[in-house]
C-alpha cells in the first residue's frame, strides 16, 4: 500500500510563487513515476508536471517556464516538489499529486528468493491553489 500526502496549497496573488509538495511512503519497493495534475472545468485532470523513474521532466504548455520540479527518492519513499512562479488567476485548481508504479521483482533483505510486487496508480486526496487578482 502506498500512502501520499500533498502539502502546500493556498491563497497568492497573481505574479506570486509558492510550493506544492507530495510525500509518497509505504511498500514502494522500486522507483516510482511520479506527477502533479489539476483540475479542469468539467471534472477532468490535466498534467502540471511529470517525473520519470528514468529521469526526463515534462511540462504541461500552460505552465512551461514557471513551473519546476524536484524530486528526491528513499528508500520506500518518494518526494516530489512542485515549485509555482509567476502565478496567474488561470492557474487556480485543486491540484493532485499521482503516484504510479510498475510491476517489479525484487529481492527483499533477508529473504530467500525474488518476490512480484505489483504496480498500481495512487492519487492524492488534492490541494486546493487560489490565485487572485
Amino acid at each position: 500500500q502506498v500512502r501520499l500526502v500533498e502539502s502546500g496549497g493556498g491563497l497568492v496573488q497573481a505574479g506570486g510563487s509558492l510550493t506544492l509538495s507530495c510525500h509518497a511512503s509505504g511498500d514502494i519497493p522500486c522507483l516510482p513515476d511520479m506527477g502533479w495534475y489539476r483540475q479542469i472545468s468539467g471534472g477532468g485532470r490535466e498534467l502540471v508536471a511529470h517525473s520519470s523513474k528514468e529521469g526526463p521532466t515534462k511540462y504541461g504548455d500552460a505552465v512551461k517556464g514557471r513551473f519546476d520540479i524536484s524530486r528526491s527518492d528513499t528508500r520506500n519513499t518518494a518526494t516530489l516538489d512542485l515549485r509555482m512562479n509567476n502565478l496567474q488567476t488561470d492557474d487556480t485548481s485543486l491540484y493532485f499529486c499521482r503516484v504510479h508504479m510498475d510491476t517489479c521483482t525484487i529481492i527483499r533483505p533477508g529473504i530467500e528468493g525474488t518476490e512480484r510486487v505489483p504496480g498500481g496508480t495512487y492519487w492524492g486526496q488534492g490541494t486546493q491553489v487560489t490565485v487572485s487578482s
